[in-house]
């Protein structure tokens, strides 16, 4: 091998092959610890997003659930203080029920 290969020949003086290859490992290994880095970041992160979500469902699913219980005692208020007109009702939705679901 050559001098030219062994060394590389600038104004601040002789950089060997061996310095550049510890530098580009040191640089290597930088590079693999940002990239764990980021990799944990984003898990993290998509860890949190889920949980938001999963809080927010449960709020919701709750607040669903109240508002069903409440519209099921409405309406059987509604039956219990005026069962002619509830029959009435009942009576009417399912003739246009069937109307709708009637073959031709």
């Amino acid at each position: 091998m050559s001098n030219v290969t062994k060394a590389i020949h600038n104004k601040t003086g002789d950089v060997t092959v061996e310095d550049l290859s510890k530098q580009l490992q040191v640089l290597k290994d930088d590079i693999a610890s940002l990239t764990s880095t980021i990799g944990t970041y984003g898990q993290n992160k998509a860890t949190e997003v889920r949980d938001t979500a999963q809080l927010k469902a449960s709020e919701l699913s709750g607040a669903a659930q109240a508002r069903a219980k409440e519209t099921q005692k409405q309406a059987e208020d509604f039956i219990r203080t005026q069962p002619a007109t509830a029959i009435g009702i009942a009576a009417g939705a399912g003739f246009l029920i069937g109307l709708l679901t009637a073959r031709r």
